[in-house]
């Protein structure tokens, strides 16, 4: 099944930011969607204002750092549409702080959601996938998976984490099944939200005076999605284009 139209496509992450972005995109193209997050009063409007559209979207709670959790959003997707096309691990977070600070709670919430919260995407869509015999992954990593920057060694870690994981996989499944990485540079989001560390805080403010709309990752999404079964588009780095980084 080449192109968009008729895709069931799952997305973590989906409440606000680029998964907010890429549900809208995609169900405008003819996609199936499927939303899943924490806050289920931001998907249900989302979902809403989708199926007022004339979109299909449905949406379930969604912790992707319980392995549990994640299975039963993807069995939920099947149950209400009969397979599963496209797994969207887009869930992250980012408070960023110098290492010397040690905020180790922080570090092992990002270790949890952006890098077990993909390898749970993974561990429940492969079983679906594989019975299939087709499907396609589709990794969030970062600008921030390519270089390391100060304050963002464990971000960074994380997302340079999601970049092996998803090369891995890529070679494990050979011809059925279809990775791609999406690495954004600074884009608009409430990730910066997150950081509660005055320095770091102001760094990124510094930084995100050039960022790039959320719409700009999910058309890079779109374009993964609708090559044909053939073709996988490994990965896209989608920047400003006025970023040094």
């Amino acid at each position: 099944m080449s192109g968009i139209e008729g895709k069931v496509i799952a997305i973590t992450g989906a409440s606000s930011g680029i998964g907010e972005s890429a549900a809208r995109l995609l169900a405008r193209r003819g996609a199936r969607v499927v939303l899943g997050a924490r806050r289920t009063d931001r998907l249900e409007a989302l979902a809403r204002a989708i199926n007022a559209e004339g979109g299909s979207a449905r949406f379930r709670k969604l912790d992707v750092t319980s392995l549990e959790d994640m299975e039963a959003f993807i069995g939920y997707a099947r149950t209400e549409f009969g397979r599963v096309d496209v797994i969207i691990n887009n869930a992250g977070v980012m408070p960023l702080s110098k290492l010397e600070v040690r905020k180790v709670d922080e570090w092992n919430r990002m270790i949890d959601v952006n890098i077990r919260g993909v390898l749970h995407g993974i561990a429940a869509g492969l079983p679906v996938m594989k019975q299939q015999g087709r499907g396609q992954f589709i990794n969030l990593s970062s600008i921030g998976g390519h270089a390391v920057s100060p304050t963002a060694a464990v971000y960074c870690a994380t997302k340079f984490a999601v970049m092996a994981i998803s090369e891995g996989l890529r070679q494990e499944v050979g011809g059925d099944i279809r990775v791609t990485v999406i690495s954004p540079g600074v884009t608009e989001s409430e990730l910066a939200e997150s950081i509660t560390d005055p320095l770091a805080a102001q760094g990124m403010k510094d930084f995100r005076r050039i960022s790039i709309p959320a719409d700009a990752i999910a058309r890079s999404i779109a374009y993964a999605v609708e090559q044909p079964d053939d073709v996988d588009v490994s990965e896209i780095i989608v920047r400003p284009t006025a970023s040094p980084y």
